[in-house]
């Protein structure tokens, strides 16, 4: 894949923004992109093992792996769009799944290792995935959450492998080098994956090939015009996550680049910084809370060769966005998307300004505005953030469940569920999720801000707010606090942090309760759970 924008200093937004156009072949494939396309001796992964060993694997050899997976599929008796299950952590053989998949014309579902049997199992089953690929240590869920089901399971690493079970590297070993001609339309689907669930049960998205190409534009300005020569990409995330599968892993790929994987089970800042020097990493994409936890421990590097780091999820921030410039020489670009429509709004800071606190505009290629109920554009007033179709990005559909498609729908605009506020100059300003929003004394209250005031405070770790039924107000603010490394929760330190929020926002935004806790429930894409915390406080409230 060649760049789309070159760099240039005479760029400017509009520049790049009205001079796109998109040319979505009408023939594709991820997976032939991503290997047969590429040069063959280029490393293509770059693998940090646990004792500190390094194994590259070149595209030449994820090609020919990705080959065989896709005539293991095929001998196992899958057809064209069947859906093939991942449940790995970040390694080699989650791209062979993936690619291999893709390949063989059939549908990569990925799946995050934190999962349970009863989040695998409902996902397996709504997909009705013939195949799950995973390790020894989630066979025992996997088993569990397959109960019943008719798949087949096949294990990466030395377990020991019988009755139904397969071996992953014997099936490859055994499979045919030849490949197998499967030629899939842009419009083909390609990956099924699964929302969330912050707003109900979770619903699977589905993705045609051409959503690779939708990426292309945003990817290549948050990593400041990606790819460049020594271009080395990592994240910390969980590739099953959209956020690091397609912000990170197969678009890196597709442009002939290496992406840089760990065998580190927990992210730790320190082990960050040093791996990232050792590799020479450009391009990295950090979730917020790992970026917070990075400036929480101090980390301070001057041996880094980062050019951006990419995030998403929640706002940063001024001050860590200046944390970054100060102490890892390097510039956040903060970008928004979902699992619908991803990576359609962000910012190149070597671009245009940078608005603290903003999720900045819309990218190139992708039509973003807020809209009123009607559908009509609104500037400087509440609504909702909606994507312009049709758009490379955007899914085809929710798997098998027509009217929650319909309902994602008004007219053209695909809807993000998401209240923001868009300015003249096309910044979005982030309010809150449609059912995250806190009335209270008619005041429309956004959590992010309170928990972004919150972090502000030295004692403070990771925050939550959401509202509290009250007879009077209608709703209160209740915070949700994990203090900082030493810090000891007490009735002074509530009141404190109330100070602090009431010295920066407003009277009706001071939590009316704050309450300690060791840790906040978190998606598998690292978001903050605020549904649970509502839930929980609901139930006491009713005891």
């Amino acid at each position: 894949m060649d760049a789309l924008f070159r760099p240039d200093p005479r760029h400017t937004y509009r520049s790049l923004y009205d001079g796109f156009s998109w040319h979505v072949p009408d023939r594709l494939n991820i997976g032939r992109m991503c290997t047969d396309d590429q040069i063959g001796a280029h490393p293509a992964l770059i693998t940090h093992r646990a004792d500190g060993d390094v194994e590259t694997t070149t595209f030449a050899e994820l090609s020919d792996m990705t080959t065989r997976f896709a005539n293991v599929l095929v001998g196992l008796g899958l057809e064209r769009g069947d859906r093939v299950g991942i449940v790995l952590p970040q390694s080699r053989a989650v791209l062979v799944s993936h690619l291999g998949a893709h390949k063989a014309g059939m549908v990569a579902l990925p799946l995050a290792v934190l999962f349970g049997p009863d989040a695998l199992r409902y996902r397996l089953e709504d997909s009705a995935a013939r195949v799950v690929v995973t390790n020894p240590a989630m066979i025992d869920v996997v088993q569990e959450a397959a109960a019943g089901l008719e798949l087949r399971i096949i294990v990466v690493g030395d377990a020991v492998v019988a009755g139904p079970l397969l071996s992953f590297e014997g099936v490859l070993r055994a499979a045919s080098p030849r490949p197998i001609a499967v030629a899939t339309a842009a419009e083909d689907p390609a990956t099924l994956i699964y929302t969330s669930g912050t707003t109900g049960p979770p619903k699977g998205a589905l993705h045609a090939h051409r959503f690779l190409y939708g990426h292309f534009p945003s990817f290549e300005l948050y990593y400041d015009f990606f790819p460049q020569p020594a271009d080395v990409i990592w994240t910390p995330a969980d590739w099953a996550w959209i956020g690091a599968l397609m912000d990170v892993v197969i678009p890196a790929l597709a442009y002939g680049k290496p992406v840089l994987t760990a065998e580190q089970p927990r992210f730790d800042p320190e082990f960050a910084g040093d791996l990232m020097a050792e590799h020479r990493v450009t391009s990295a994409f950090i979730p917020p809370t790992a970026l917070k936890m990075m400036r929480a421990a101090g980390i301070e590097r001057s041996d880094l060769t980062l050019r951006s780091i990419f995030t998403g999820g929640e706002a940063l921030g001024e001050e860590t966005l200046a944390w970054a410039g100060a102490s890892l020489g390097t510039v956040i670009n903060e970008g928004y998307g979902q699992t619908e429509a991803n990576i359609v709004v962000g910012n190149s800071a070597g671009v245009w300004d940078v608005r603290p606190g903003s999720m900045g505009r819309p990218m190139p290629g992708h039509d973003v505005a807020v809209v009123d109920q009607g559908g009509n554009r609104l500037l400087g007033e509440v609504g909702e953030v909606a994507v312009r179709t049709p758009n490379p990005v955007a899914m085809l559909e929710y798997w098998r469940q027509p009217e929650a498609t319909a309902r994602k729908y008004n007219g053209e605009w695909l809807l993000t569920g998401d209240l923001a506020v868009q300015d003249e100059e096309g910044y979005l300003w982030f309010e809150s999720r449609k059912d995250d929003v806190i009335i209270s004394m008619g005041y429309r209250i956004g959590p992010g801000e309170i928990e972004e005031s919150l972090l502000g405070h030295p004692a403070v770790a990771l925050a939550a707010a959401i509202g509290e039924p009250d007879d009077i107000r209608g709703a209160v603010v209740k915070a949700f606090v994990v203090p900082a490394d030493g810090v000891v929760s007490s009735p002074a330190l509530v009141e404190e942090l109330r100070h602090h929020v009431r010295s920066r926002l407003a009277a009706h935004e001071v939590p009316r309760d704050i309450e300690f806790r060791t840790e906040l429930p978190m998606t598998t894409t690292g978001k903050i759970m605020r549904r649970a915390l509502r839930a929980e406080s609901s139930k006491e409230g009713r005891a």
